[in-house]
């Protein structure tokens, strides 16, 4: 039975991984950070499913373990004690606006958290497969269109600036160290799973609660941005299938489709028989000091290589976001407290 350890495992992508590998037959160890209260909504199903073996017991396939990006030491105790065949890391502050209110955070666990995370693996002595979850905000001010693995970075963000680190450093490694390490170029993703922080996810939140009547105005910054969205859920295939590869190697993940944010609002409230633009108003503290405007990414050498690409399209994904929290929403008022994606 193969070993994953997946950093960020309680987020979006962490979840969806943790459930493709546990399906694949992994046994599949993911890192939580230790806090006053746990953040594990997305992944709760997963460990009270009898499937995967008794919960927290005997013969359990998916296991929890307490552990930091900023705690190298408790990094490399857990890679000696795992012994993974295979690491995911996902963990980040990933919230680009919020990187510009907290840039040195940003790079120590997003940036230098992946140096520590390969210098466990190093230290250990193991050869785990590694994947790094690079971003296509690295592209930031694009160099050309679409982006594609070749595209020079340009980031505009304290997160995309820690993301280039990342990616360069596992470059370096696998380069200096023979780690089989790879980088995903993940444009943006989304799905019902998404923080309610993220634009994609506010937007659908949002419809859905105006449409029963718990909100009245939805703020917004740039509307004109435009960004290239997939579906989440798909998107960790991709990230498994960079490791069962004879060779690492880096890719764009995306949908070689842009929309702006104008568009996710058409579409989310017209899901909901509304007229966004009677609840919309543009709030000057969503902008960025640096915008990102056009991100589009190629995904052919994924699809060449890997065999991968994606099939959910943009209003069909937003269609299924805005479904799934107009059910959230009635589960609520229901009593409901179980979390549903």
């Amino acid at each position: 039975m193969k070993k994953a350890l997946v950093t960020g495992v309680t987020g979006q992508d962490g979840s969806y991984l943790a459930e493709l590998l546990l399906e694949k037959g992994y046994e599949v160890h993911g890192i939580i950070r230790r806090a006053s209260t746990f953040n594990t909504g997305r992944i709760d199903p997963i460990r009270r499913s009898s499937i995967y073996g008794n919960p927290n017991g005997e013969g359990n396939r998916f296991q929890l373990h307490y552990g930091d990006l900023s705690d190298a030491s408790g990094l490399a105790r857990l890679m000696g004690r795992i012994q993974p065949d295979e690491v995911y890391n996902l963990a980040a502050q990933s919230h680009v606006r919020v990187s510009f209110d907290v840039p040195e955070y940003t790079t120590d666990i997003t940036a230098t958290g992946t140096v520590r995370l390969l210098e466990a693996i190093r230290e250990v002595g193991i050869k785990p497969r590694f994947y790094q979850a690079s971003s296509s905000e690295m592209y930031g001010l694009v160099q050309e269109v679409p982006q594609k693995e070749t595209t020079p970075f340009y980031p505009r963000s304290p997160y995309g600036c820690a993301k280039v680190y990342s990616y360069w450093v596992t470059v370096n490694y696998r380069e200096s160290y023979g780690i089989h390490a790879s980088n995903g170029i993940l444009f943006n993703h989304e799905s019902p799973r998404r923080g309610e922080t993220f634009v994609t996810r506010k937007i659908t939140r949002a419809a859905a609660n105006i449409k029963v009547g718990l909100q009245k105005k939805l703020f917004l910054g740039n509307l004109d941005s435009r960004r290239d969205w997939g579906y989440a859920k798909e998107y960790v295939e991709a990230m498994w299938l960079m490791l069962q590869q004879p060779e690492p190697d880096d890719y764009v993940v995306a949908t070689n489709e842009t929309h702006t944010i104008r568009e996710c609002l058409e579409v989310a409230f017209a899901r909901v028989d509304l007229d966004w633009q009677k609840f919309v108003e543009i709030d000057p503290r969503y902008f960025r000091p640096a915008e990102v405007d056009l991100l589009i990414g190629d995904y052919s050498k994924a699809k060449r290589k890997l065999g991968w690409e994606p099939k959910t399209k943009f209003k069909e994904l937003i269609e299924l976001m805005v479904d799934a929290d107009l059910k959230l929403i009635s589960d609520q008022l229901a009593g409901k407290v179980e979390f549903h994606a």
